[in-house]
């Protein structure tokens, strides 16, 4: 880089620096007396001799009288009463730019995988305001995921923002994997929140393989992080999404979970002396939700169709996070355990989920067969004890006998492997098909 180049940079350098000193440490929570800082503003905590001298990244959280509340986002080793704190006055800003597509970076947006960032990329705050409503399009075009059971009865649109809800172990990063691999969106960003440090490369590896990893970027920030660095990893994928979104592209948009998000956020929350609400949530989980969710969907520029997993605890559909999330998104797909242990996979519930554009981005022979499809295994499922245990009697019912033979062609139509695609044409055509055999009308 020539001289000239560095000019830019010379000029935002500060002219002075405001600085403070670390008065208390409780948990997570540092207390420090000064320096002038504004809520979400980074500051710099010095620990180490001279020999080893280094700073710790942490965000202001709060203020109690004339101290400031500071929540780090590694961990606090090191630090003393009397630390100098450093001021930046800037929020947390990440580099963006074309060179993050293949790679795995951390909430930060540093590189885990030795990758050198260029020092040209872009510098951009990973806290934004979602776009104004008035200035979305609306959805108006379906985007192909390549899973059969979602393209064709649950379909979804460039920019509709979708739930994934589950319990633990039913599928869900699997799932995820094969909508990065095989969807037809421009780009993919995965965040990956609160995962095992195992899971993350298995994921890699695994699901999404390395024709996924070739188009996606992925933002890990596992479970023995803090809890400000899980909640950051989740802002830092969204801004990632919005950048390339902003350059005019489709972006296939993936959170695992949003449950981990809000459970950082309560940790957060009752540090700085937050009263536990909902089931011990506190009231900021509520309020960062929708914050976090309305950023993806459609703008002028492109869209970003997202998908947010949900860890249902117990499998309970009620539960505050996951009522919350159904209330803010465009549609849910359940994942139920009981058809996973019949060997379904993937292990969606067709009946218990529902894409809220569907209607209005498919035609009338395509909706009315989903309906159909919906119908013949609703009749089943309410006479599914009947039919187990040989009570129900072939011609009592015309409507059962007709769910009777269907269902199997039905269940092996939304089976489908891993490394199985099929365009969304395919999948509604499949699906016609289907209905269409005489001995299932």
């Amino acid at each position: 880089m020539e001289a000239k180049d560095l000019i830019p940079y010379i000029k935002n350098l500060p002219t002075f620096q405001r600085f403070g000193r670390v008065s208390k440490v409780v948990g997570l929570m540092i207390e420090s007396q000064g320096p002038e800082s504004s809520i979400g503003d980074v500051c710099l905590i010095h620990v180490g001799g001279k020999a080893q001298k280094r700073k710790i990244m942490a965000e202001v959280v709060g203020f109690k009288e004339q101290h400031i509340i500071l929540m780090p986002y590694t961990n606090i080793q090191e630090i003393a009463p009397g630390s100098l704190v450093e001021a930046t006055s800037k929020p947390l800003q990440i580099k963006v730019g074309p060179e993050l597509i293949g790679r795995v970076v951390d909430s930060l947006g540093n590189p885990m995988d030795g990758f050198q960032m260029p020092i040209s990329m872009k510098s951009i705050p990973t806290d934004r305001t979602p776009p104004n409503p008035l200035s979305r399009p609306p959805v108006s075009e379906k985007l192909e995921v390549g899973v059969k059971s979602i393209d064709s009865l649950l379909t979804v649109g460039k920019g509709q923002r979708m739930g994934i809800f589950a319990g633990s172990g039913v599928g869900k990063s699997t799932l995820l994997g094969m909508i990065a691999r095989n969807t037809t969106a421009d780009i993919n960003v995965i965040a990956l929140i609160g995962e095992r440090g195992r899971e993350v490369r298995e994921f890699i590896d695994r699901d999404l393989g390395p024709e996924g990893l070739k188009k996606t970027i992925i933002v890990a920030a596992t479970s023995d992080m803090p809890a400000l660095m899980r909640i950051k990893g989740a802002f830092t994928a969204t801004a990632i999404a919005e950048y390339f979104r902003d350059k005019g592209n489709d972006v296939m948009f993936m959170m695992d979970s949003v449950t981990r998000v809000a459970m950082g956020q309560r940790e957060v929350g009752l540090a700085v002396g937050e009263p536990p609400a909902t089931k011990g949530y506190t009231p900021s989980v509520f309020s960062i939700l929708p914050r976090l969710l309305e950023r993806t969907g459609t703008n002028e520029h492109g869209s970003i169709t997202a998908f947010y997993t949900v860890l249902v605890d117990g499998d309970d559909m009620n539960e505050p996070i996951a009522d919350a999330v159904r209330g803010i998104l465009d549609g849910h797909i359940v994942l139920d355990r009981s058809l996973a242990n019949k060997g379904q996979y993937p292990a969606i519930n067709v009946l218990k989920s529902v894409s809220r554009l569907m209607n209005h981005l498919s035609t009338k022979e395509h909706r009315l067969t989903a309906e159909r499809i919906r119908d013949l295994l609703s009749i089943y499922s309410n006479s599914e004890d009947l039919i187990n245990i040989g009570a129900y009697k072939r011609g009592a019912s015309k409507e059962i006998d007709e769910a009777i033979l269907a269902y199997p062609h039905i269940i092996s139509f939304l089976k489908q492997e891993t490394d199985e695609h099929f365009t969304i044409q395919q999948s509604i055509d499949s699906m016609i098909d289907l209905m269409n055999i005489g001995e299932l009308t």
